[in-house]
């Protein structure tokens, strides 16, 4: 079997804008996704970014891992929970979790799905 590349995306953070996703204040892009290597079980990566405005309600139908990097979000779920989440933080996401994310400035965040490229 020959070897198998790794993909590098050096400065991602810095040098990608993830693009308009929903009202005028969230903004989500996938970096990499292996749906092209593995459509059965793909999995996308990138990042997340929600600036103060209007809340973002999304109900997964995938499951996600998403970390704080910058900012501040305020995320609920359906159950009452609520967190103040600030850099460093780590969520779990389960497929059919209803969650709802503010922020008094502005977050940023990385996610990895368990979804196809653009699929959120």
């Amino acid at each position: 079997m020959a070897p198998i590349a790794m993909n590098y995306y050096p400065k991602a953070q810095s040098d990608f804008k993830p693009p308009l996703i929903a009202n005028d204040n969230a903004y989500l892009g996938d970096v990499f996704s292996s749906d092209s290597a593995d459509p059965e079980k793909a999995i996308s990566a990138g990042f997340y970014r929600l600036e103060k405005g209007k809340e973002l309600v999304y109900e997964y139908t995938y499951h996600e891992m998403k970390i704080i990097l910058e900012g501040e979000f305020e995320i609920s779920d359906e159950t009452g929970k609520k967190v103040t989440a600030k850099p460093g933080d780590v969520f779990y996401f389960p497929k059919g979790a209803k969650i709802t994310f503010t922020t008094p400035s502005y977050g940023l965040a990385f996610y990895t799905g368990q979804r196809k490229r653009d699929a959120a």
